[in-house]
């Protein structure tokens, strides 16, 4: 066991052994929360033509000028019409919204400026030229960059991917997180508790909390605290991870699986970081891939903390985002804070009006329903024991 290191020398390990995924090339149903690993354009302006904004009238803004007018309509274009159109002097056309403008033709009327007629039209009001028409190009010029490598894939992007014709696009992928809990006193939710034993609650809090940043997260079930079972399930599950996550067993105790089994390998580092809650941590890679995994402790707030300041970093590197320490706010404490000499505290706090946090009444490391009530985590540095009501405070958003 080595002596106690910083949560910034823990996490710059973390950083700088985790790798970037490779990308691979999905159909645009599957890129939903994967990192955009190409450059795209726009094969062809867009829009690509000239089309109304709106259900209405095709006219030469000059025909219009003297409003109210009463002239011909020649015909009908609806959206998709892929006839050559044209208008003379004098004439109109009705127009569907999208379909594309007629030749002569530089303004649309709206129908609700207009009495409706489809053999003759009165228009009481003048429309200028351009008057809701959608010029082409006019939200994207052919070959202009629409989407940088790197950039985030969520709906609006999608959208703009297929808008420029692409079936399928390059990119890092969601990575593949497994979580494993561990303890011989754990039971799985729904089932009866028997002396002595808990419902395991971790991975799932683990699991949302990797959705959430991006990761695919697959719970492994519960192991006992038996090594040789650990490093079983460990091997069956190294398949399909890009990561592993485990809970418990990294403490001091007799009974530490992951410690006992992980130690051995010389790829895994066991530390005692200077944080609380969550101070004692395991960080390496396993297998001949050299998958990272994340040793976690088993108290249930220790793992959530530790996952939002290690784990998530690391999940940003692996999709090709940006990655550094969990970004903070400054805000205003509205309670006395107190934190342990040497060590960065993490209080669990609610944010509240006006820029103000308000750490909740019970931070034992072992207190769920606490956690679930907080919205923020409050930092406190190792050099501060003490914090007064009102003092300026960094905060973790959660």
């Amino acid at each position: 066991m080595s002596s106690m290191r910083s949560v910034d020398d823990h996490l710059s390990d973390i950083l700088n052994t985790v790798r970037v995924l490779a990308p691979l090339e999905v159909e645009l149903e599957r890129a939903l929360g994967t990192t955009l690993a190409e450059e795209v354009t726009s094969p062809v302006p867009l829009p690509p033509f000239d089309n109304s904004a709106m259900d209405g009238y095709a006219v030469r803004a000059e025909d219009v000028a003297d409003a109210p007018v009463t002239l011909p309509v020649i015909d009908d274009i609806a959206a998709g019409d892929g006839r050559l159109q044209a208008i003379g002097p004098g004439m109109v056309t009705r127009i569907m919204t999208g379909a594309p403008m007629p030749a002569g033709a530089d303004a649309v009327v709206p129908v609700e400026w207009t009495d409706g007629g489809t053999v003759r039209v009165a228009i009481d009001r003048p429309a200028r030229p351009g008057n809701a028409v959608r010029r082409s190009g006019e939200d994207v010029r052919a070959g202009d960059v629409v989407l940088p490598a790197g950039t985030s894939i969520g709906p609006a992007q999608l959208g703009v991917l297929a808008g420029v014709g692409r079936r399928r696009v390059l990119v890092r992928p969601r990575p593949r997180v497994v979580v494993i809990s561990t303890g011989a006193e754990l039971v799985e939710p729904g089932l009866p508790l028997g002396p002595g034993q808990i419902w395991e609650s971790n991975s799932y809090t683990l699991i949302a909390a990797v959705r959430e940043a991006g990761g695919d997260g697959y719970r492994a079930g519960i192991v006992t605290d038996d090594a040789s079972r650990f490093l079983d399930q460990l091997d069956a599950q190294l398949l399909r991870a890009d990561l592993v996550i485990t809970s418990g067993g990294v403490s001091m105790g007799a009974y530490e699986p992951v410690k006992e089994a992980l130690g051995p390998l010389g790829t895994v580092r066991f530390d005692r970081v200077a944080m609380q809650p969550g101070m004692p941590q395991g960080f390496g890679v396993v297998g001949e891939d050299d998958v990272p995994i994340f040793a976690l402790p088993g108290n249930p707030v220790s793992s959530f903390v530790s996952f939002m300041l290690f784990v998530r970093p690391a999940l940003r590197k692996m999709r090709g985002l940006p990655a550094g320490p969990t970004p903070t706010v400054r805000m205003v404490t509205t309670a006395a804070l107190r934190s342990p000499d040497g060590k960065r505290s993490f209080l669990r706090g609610v944010l509240g009006p006006d820029g103000t946090v308000a750490p909740v009444l019970r931070q034992g490391s072992h207190q769920l329903a606490a956690l679930a009530s907080a919205n923020a985590l409050i930092v406190v540095p190792e050099s501060v024991t003490e914090l007064g009501e009102g003092a300026d405070v960094e905060v973790i958003p959660l």
